[in-house]
């Protein structure tokens, strides 16, 4: 019977959803609408930001913005360049330096992207900052919300039922909506991704900043700064992130194939243009 059971699922992900994540090219679930996953984002973010107190720090929120309108720049070219410039109507950029001592930030499906005024303490150089957006945004990118919603429609309907579950899209993605974009989760972490989607965007985060024009070396000595922190005291084993110890040895790894590879199209993520040639919204 379980094995019936993994085959309607198996069966049920190759008719309905099997994508791949920009630069990392990894296959993934998909059976949650775009247009579904991006209201419910919304939704929560505009209910947290409600009650937000936004930085009255003039000088950190205009890094903020400006760190964060070269990543999303640098996003937006990669992908017009790599033929998803379909994709750059899913992104409406926000940017928002919020009062919280947390050394965090976010960014929701959709460009909606929230540093912690805590994490600014901490951080030396627009360099680092475009390590934590460049790391945001490619959650964002890599449709990890969407795959974990994924995840959670076959987990919570079954087998049985997710042909059901499928044909009614919305209802699905209202009941694991809250799952997934649980804000304030008990490990302080907005978006409680996997260790897999986190090693995933750390990569991917460095390609960004690095197309960007930012310096993804780094990286290395921004990690260092969290972990000496003492930010990171769940052990491996029990948290969605990677230990700080395997996330510092990972981009170490990766660091010079990033810079090879991307470091010579800095240049054509200068500027902050659309493929329509307008301006990015950045509201």
């Amino acid at each position: 019977m379980k094995k019936y059971l993994l085959l309607m699922v198996t069966a049920a992900a190759l008719l309905y959803g099997c994508s791949s994540v920009p630069i990392t090219g990894r296959k993934q679930l998909n059976l949650v609408s775009e247009s579904d996953v991006l209201s419910s984002s919304l939704t929560q973010y505009k209910s947290y930001m409600s009650s937000a107190k936004v930085s009255g720090n003039k000088t950190q929120s205009e890094v903020v913005t400006r760190v964060g309108k070269k990543i999303a720049a640098a996003t937006e070219t990669y992908l017009r360049d790599n033929g998803k410039a379909s994709e750059l109507q899913n992104y409406a950029w926000e940017f928002n330096l919020v009062e919280n001592n947390e050394l965090n930030a976010f960014c929701m499906p959709g460009g909606k992207i929230v540093v912690y005024s805590g994490l600014m303490n901490i951080i030396g150089s627009d360099d680092e900052l475009a390590v934590v957006l460049g790391h945001e945004v490619a959650h964002a990118v890599a449709k990890h919300s969407n795959e974990r919603m994924s995840q959670q429609v076959v987990a919570q309907y079954g087998a049985n039922i997710l042909s059901a579950a499928l044909a009614n899209k919305s209802a699905a993605t209202q009941s694991v909506a809250g799952q997934v974009f649980g804000l304030g989760s008990q490990y302080g972490v907005m978006l409680p991704f996997s260790r897999k989607h986190e090693s995933e965007a750390d990569y991917m985060g460095l390609v960004l900043m690095t197309i960007a024009g930012y310096n993804p070396d780094v990286a290395i000595t921004f990690w260092k700064k969290m972990s000496s922190s003492g930010t990171s005291s769940v052990p491996e084993l029990m948290s969605s992130h990677p230990s700080d110890a395997t996330r510092i040895a990972d981009i170490e790894k990766n660091l010079p194939s990033i810079k090879k590879k991307y470091g010579s199209s800095s240049a054509s993520a200068t500027t902050a243009k659309s493929s329509t040639g307008t301006t990015l919204r950045i509201k």
